[in-house]
């Protein structure tokens, strides 16, 4: 609840960018991010999901001000 909150705190295109700009290390780029759940992390929150390309799990780390 809380990780979704920050996320959504987050401006609508900033967080399209984030979601666009993943990296996958099987494609080895950025990728897009797909299915994923957002979870929390001390530095913020974490995006896990899969890469929209191959389908390799991927995740992305979104640091903010506590």
């Amino acid at each position: 609840m809380e990780a979704n909150r920050k996320w959504l705190s987050i401006p609508e295109q900033t967080r399209k960018m984030l979601i666009g700009n993943v990296f996958c290390s099987q494609c080895l780029d950025a990728v897009t991010i797909k299915d994923f759940i957002i979870t929390g992390d001390p530095a913020g929150v974490v995006l896990e999901g899969k890469c929209a390309a191959c389908g390799h799990p991927v995740a992305r780390v979104v640091e903010m001000d506590n």
